[in-house]
């Protein structure tokens, strides 16, 4: 019983500690009514994770009645729900493909309205050909203009669909060809296109650069919990960490180590560029 206090005590450390770490990157101006709203959205765990956690949880049970590691009790529903969250592949690769989705698609509306088509048949006529990752989208925009919504709105609606800052600034561009019906919209979506692949380049240079100190980050936490869990089952060299003051430490060590790996993904995890159309828009701005 003595030796369980400085146990649970070095997993309330653990969990402060990581708590600090996800909150030292400042998150965009609002009220602080909004700001709490969406942390407390945030850390609502998923199904996925409510499984692992309880995976964790008779995972550690069971390793603390076998080992004597008190401490296993927490840090194991922790590393069960944490690790596979942190050592993850980031979303980077998904925006991207998602951005050159969109590059083809108005490269495709561009080639249709050469044609001599007005806007909106030319809106209707790619959705036989839209990319996977914009086709629900492009679909709905379809849909809306079927049903008598002005072109202004169903582009609006788009924008909010595609929840980008390039889907706002396609959005936009539609929006003024719309309102000017000029000849020009055509050769305007085909430099639009070129500034979009232009960002896709660059981003795909930068997600490479990203996942070389990823990939490192994770074999060192593999090798690191592999040597962790031999040393602490066969080893005498942790026998020290067993006491009361040894748990303490080592949650110590542990909460920093899960510290740092927190922080550096939240560095690498780049933050979207303001949206500036539609009604997240506006939202938005009005917070």
């Amino acid at each position: 019983m003595t030796a369980l206090l400085p146990a649970l005590g070095g997993a309330l450390i653990v969990a402060g500690i990581i708590g600090v770490a996800v909150g030292l990157v400042p998150s965009p101006e609002r009220s602080a009514a909004p700001r709490r709203r969406a942390r407390f959205a945030a850390f609502r765990p998923s199904r996925r994770s409510r499984l692992l956690l309880g995976g964790g949880l008779v995972g550690g049970v069971v390793v603390a009645l076998v080992s004597g590691w008190l401490l296993a009790i927490v840090l194991v529903p922790l590393a069960a729900v944490g690790l596979p969250l942190l050592l993850s592949a980031s979303d980077g690769q998904d925006k991207i493909e998602r951005l050159e989705a969109m590059e083809e698609w108005i490269r495709s509306l561009s080639g249709v309205l050469t044609a001599g088509v007005g806007l909106e048949q030319a809106l209707i006529a790619t959705l036989r050909s839209a990319p996977t990752r914009v086709r629900p989208e492009v679909g709905r925009l379809v849909a809306r203009l079927r049903a008598r919504w002005s072109t202004e709105a169903a582009l609006r609606a788009l924008a909010d669909d595609l929840d980008d800052s390039t889907g706002d600034l396609i959005a936009a561009n539609l929006i003024l060809g719309a309102r000017r019906r000029g000849a020009g919209l055509a050769a305007v979506l085909e430099s639009l296109a070129e500034s979009v692949a232009a960002d896709v380049r660059a981003r795909r240079a930068i997600e490479a650069d990203r996942a070389k100190p990823r990939t490192t980050a994770r074999w060192v936490t593999l090798i690191t919990v592999g040597v962790l869990v031999v040393l602490a089952l066969t080893g005498e060299y942790v026998a020290p960490y067993r006491t009361g003051m040894g748990q303490l430490v080592l949650a110590l060590m542990l909460a920093a180590y899960g510290g740092v790996l927190v922080w550096m993904r939240r560095m690498a995890s780049g933050r979207p560029l303001p949206r500036f159309i539609g009604e997240k828009a506006l939202k938005e701005a009005a917070r």
